[in-house]
């Protein structure tokens, strides 16, 4: 780990200030939320940014409320620990606790922000593939406005992103979704702690309570290619359909069809690929059957 090279440091106390930096000073800037991201590149992967603007004194950009229509809405400097841990969350959609759980360490989570976390656009992000699932948008400030993107269309591809140089991802949204709603997270690392997913699989859809049928589904995919995506047609082999074991195995190998791996030394694709049919499969079938106990045995695979 190298010493970093001098560089210019803003701490704006306005959104339109730290928009107006980036324009003003041209390519070479960086936007610094959590920080856990932007100095191991600082540090060990030869990044030299001309300036960074902090945007912690940024008033608004953290905490998380549930809005009058349901909708929970995250502020991009939110950490990943409070997202954790949050009550609302682990009522209303534990597998995003849990998926923000699965994030590095605790030291790492405390200061990692959901902002930073999908600004930086890894593939393998444990918090994108359930957002995604979840229907979430992103909202998007710059000195000339706003604007709201879906959180699917968001990632472009690694580390690339639909925002310009001077825009700021503020908040995530999430809609609500109904009480039918059940999901699940799985992430396949080597290590139970502090390893990027091989594979990460999420799933939510409305489970009826009367006969079990399976209705607005979305399967998505993570660390499987260029950008988390959803398996569409794994969905429409579920939708409408009544939850059951062999249904589960099939919208998994459909899935694992339309993952698009690579090969790395991580993994292969061929081995990515059959991990995305099983653990849809698994993903799915936890889904109906509820939340881990306890934050012990959230990877307890229950199939």
């Amino acid at each position: 780990m190298k010493r970093t090279e001098p560089f210019e440091f803003y701490q704006p106390s306005t959104l339109q200030d730290a928009s107006r930096l980036l324009k003003d000073n041209g390519p070479g800037g960086r936007f610094l939320a959590g920080g856990t991201d932007l100095v191991i590149a600082m540090k060990e992967k030869g990044l030299l940014p001309k300036y960074v603007v902090d945007l912690k004194r940024v008033p608004g950009l953290s905490g998380i409320r549930e809005n009058g229509d349901g909708a929970i809405a995250l502020g991009a400097l939110t950490t990943l620990s409070e997202i954790e841990t949050s009550a609302l969350i682990k009522n209303k959609y534990p597998f995003l606790a849990q998926g923000a759980a699965e994030v590095g360490s605790i030291q790492i989570r405390n200061r990692a922000t959901i902002g930073g976390n999908m600004a930086n656009a890894t593939p393998s992000a444990d918090t994108a593939p359930a957002l995604i699932a979840l229907n979430a948008t992103a909202k998007i400030a710059s000195a000339s406005g706003e604007r709201t993107v879906k959180l699917e269309d968001f990632f472009k591809g690694p580390g690339q992103t639909v925002m310009n140089p001077d825009e700021i991802l503020t908040e995530v949204t999430i809609p609500n979704p109904g009480p039918s709603l059940v999901g699940e997270y799985i992430k396949f690392s080597p290590r139970e702690m502090m390893d990027l997913a091989y594979v990460g699989v999420a799933v939510a859809y409305n489970l009826a309570a009367s006969d079990k049928k399976c209705t607005n589904v979305r399967i998505v995919l993570g660390a499987v290619a260029p950008t988390p995506i959803r398996a569409k047609r794994a969905e429409a082999a579920l939708e409408g359909q009544v939850l059951s074991e062999t249904l589960a195995e099939k919208a998994g190998q459909i899935a694992a069809e339309e993952a698009k791996p690579i090969s790395d030394v991580r993994s292969s694709a061929d081995y990515r690929r059959a991990m995305v049919g099983t653990m849809t499969k698994r993903a799915l079938l936890n889904a109906a059957v509820g939340p881990a106990k306890s934050w012990y045995d959230r990877r307890d695979r229950r199939y």
